[in-house]
Parts: structure tokens; C-alpha cells; sequence
């Protein structure tokens, strides 16, 4: 039986981990939620496991917590030059999960999280079908590279709109606010690699 959203965050203890750490380091919620440019509340819920940050909330958590992104993914420690993360061991992550499922918009799966200290971060995301007015822009230090595996996905980003289809990739200054859905009548699929420049 497969689990449900809630169970899935659970396992992951996402939120533990950033409040472990955060409690570690000596550090008080308002002075990681003012590091990391969030509100003090949203941090909270993440700790809380309400809510499960996206991608771009989660890399300037660790950056605040001055740790890579992928240590909130770890089991343990990994100290290794290759890793493999077979496809049923992947750690999936949604937005948040007190929504209506129409306004996730997405979730995404670790594809390296077993490797402590890497400049990359690979994920396989799963974007939604959704209203262009219902769109999030998000931003956050790097680049980002997406190359799209299956369905048609919208890029929202200065201003402009670009329609991408199996097949193409996309490489971006992610410091600037983007916004992706899928089009048409079902999910897009990609592979999202997140360069976070320190």
C-alpha cells in the first residue's frame, strides 16, 4: 500500500533535522528564518513538518544553517566518490501538505542525497497541471539546469513565458524569480539540477 503525503514527510524528518541543526548550532528561530530571508512562522511549520519546503525555501535553509542541501536528505554520513540511489530509494519531497492537492504544484525526489559533500544537487521533479495565475515564483543563489523526460512544461522567468517538451533542456541564473507548471492534460517529468553558488 503506498504511503501518503504525510507519512512520506514523516519518514524523511525533514523538518527535525533543520530544528536538530538549528538547535546545534545555537541559533534561535528568528535568527535562521532573518539569515534565510524567510518569516519566522513558515520556519516554524517546516520544523513543525506542516510544511515541507520546496526546493528553493530548503537551499537557503542550509545555507543559513551552513550546511549543503543534501545533508537534510542523509540517513548518515556518506563519505563516498560515487553513490547510487536506486530508483525505489529515492526520497520524495512535496511542497507542502495542508493543500489542496491543485495548489502543490509539485514534488521532488533526491537523486543524490546520500553524498555529503557535493556542488550539485540532482532531483527528479514532478510538475502539476495548473492555473497560470496560480503560479509561485521562487528564487534562490545559483544556476539550474532542467532537461524535460516526458509531458510539456511552461518556464516563467523575466517576464517571458517558454513552452518546453520532451526533450529540451533549460539552463538559468536561478537568482532571479521562475515559475514552472505543466501544460496540456498531465504531469511533466524532468530532471532539475540545482547549482547552489555559495
Amino acid at each position: 500500500m503506498a504511503k501518503d503525503v504525510k507519512d512520506e514527510l514523516k519518514d524523511l524528518n525533514l523538518g527535525q533535522k533543520v530544528k536538530s541543526l538549528r538547535q546545534r548550532r545555537g541559533l534561535s528561530l528568528q535568527q535562521v528564518a532573518e539569515s534565510a530571508g524567510l518569516s519566522q512562522p513558515l520556519l516554524a511549520q517546516i520544523e513543525g513538518e506542516v510544511v515541507a519546503p520546496p526546493v528553493a525555501t530548503l537551499l537557503k535553509i542550509s545555507r543559513a544553517l551552513s550546511v549543503n542541501i543534501g545533508y537534510f536528505f542523509q540517513d548518515q554520513d556518506v563519505d563516498k566518490r560515487a553513490i547510487i540511489v536506486p530508483r525505489n530509494e529515492r526520497k520524495k519531497v512535496f511542497r507542502r501538505i495542508h493543500e489542496d492537492p491543485s495548489k502543490v504544484g509539485y514534488y521532488y525526489e533526491s537523486l543524490a542525497y546520500p553524498k555529503a559533500d557535493k556542488h550539485m544537487e540532482p532531483f527528479h521533479v514532478t510538475f502539476e497541471v495548473k492555473n497560470k495565475e496560480d503560479l509561485i515564483f521562487f528564487n534562490h543563489k545559483g544556476e539550474e539546469f532542467i532537461y524535460v523526460l516526458d509531458g510539456q512544461l511552461e518556464f516563467n522567468y523575466e517576464n517571458e513565458t517558454y513552452a518546453l517538451g520532451v526533450g529540451d533542456s533549460l539552463y538559468f541564473d536561478s537568482s532571479l524569480p521562475h515559475a514552472f507548471r505543466a501544460v496540456g492534460k498531465k504531469v511533466a517529468t524532468v530532471i532539475d539540477v540545482i547549482y547552489a553558488a555559495e
